[in-house]
C-alpha cells in the first residue's frame, strides 16, 4: 500500500513526486491496520471468474472471533466508509464512488513508483548547489520520523562496506544497507512488481497477498 497506491476510497498516500502532499493519516493507519488483519488472517484477498461475466477483484472479512481483530476490521469499514455489517467488498480501479460495499483504488504505475522511490534516494549538496540533481534528501540532512522513505537509499563517494545491494553512478555509489530491513524488503517488493509488469499472468495462476504495511 505504501508504494503502490495513490488512494484508497479517496484517502490519500503521500506523494513525492512533482505535486508533492503529504499522507492522509488515515491512509497510514490504514496500512497498519489491514497489515494487522492479514497477520490475524481475518482478510481474504479473492479473484473471481463467473462463467458469464466479467472478472471481478473482492476483500472479505473472516468470521476471525479474535476481539482485536474484529474491533480492526470495524475500524476498517469505518475509515472508508463502508457498512458496518460488510464482510464481502468488491475492488474497483478508480476515484472513489461512494458506494458502501466498494473499494476504490488508484493504482500507481512502475513509472510513478520509481519516482516516488527516486524523490527519497540521497543526494550530496553540491550537486544540488550545481543543479545537477532535484533537492530530494540531502546528505547529511535531519530526517523528520514521517518523511523517511519507503526504500532508504544512501549515497557517498567510497563503496560502501555493509551494502545489501549497490551500484555505482557517475562516480558517487548508491546503496541499501545490509541492516535496513524494511529498505531491503520494500525493494524486494519492487523487483516483483517489475517481474509481474514485464511477463504477465497467464492462465488462472495463484493468488499472491503482499503485505500491505511492508
Amino acid at each position: 500500500m505504501p508504494i503502490a497506491l495513490d488512494s484508497i476510497n479517496g484517502i490519500r498516500n503521500e506523494s513525492k513526486r512533482v505535486m508533492s502532499h503529504s499522507a492522509d493519516p488515515r491512509f497510514n493507519r490504514l496500512a497498519h491496520l489491514i497489515r494487522n488483519l492479514q497477520l490475524a488472517e481475518a482478510v481474504e484477498v479473492r479473484i473471481e471468474h463467473p462463467k458469464n461475466g466479467s472478472e471481478t477483484s473482492l476483500i472479505t472479512f473472516t468470521s476471525n472471533q479474535d476481539p482485536q481483530a474484529k474491533a480492526e476490521s470495524a475500524e476498517v469499514r469505518s475509515l472508508l466508509g463502508l457498512r458496518p455489517d460488510s464482510q464481502r467488498l468488491t475492488v474497483t480501479y478508480g476515484g472513489y464512488s461512494g458506494k458502501p460495499d466498494e473499494i476504490s483504488m488508484m493504482t500507481r504505475s512502475m513509472l510513478q513508483v520509481m519516482l516516488e522511490l527516486a524523490a527519497g534516494v540521497q543526494v550530496a549538496q553540491s550537486e544540488v548547489s550545481e543543479h545537477k540533481v532535484n533537492p530530494g534528501l540531502v546528505e547529511g540532512q535531519a530526517r523528520a520520523p514521517q518523511t523517511t522513505p519507503a526504500v532508504n537509499i544512501q549515497s557517498g563517494n567510497t563503496e560502501p562496506t555493509d551494502a545489501s545491494v549497490a551500484v555505482q553512478y557517475a562516480g558517487r555509489w548508491f546503496w541499501i544497507s545490509d541492516t535496513d530491513i524494511r529498505s531491503k524488503d520494500m525493494f524486494g517488493v519492487v523487483m516483483l512488481l517489475f517481474s509481474i509488469s514485464e511477463i504477465g499472468f497467464k492462465g488462472n495462476g495463484p493468488i499472491v497477498t503482499v503485505p500491505a504495511n511492508g
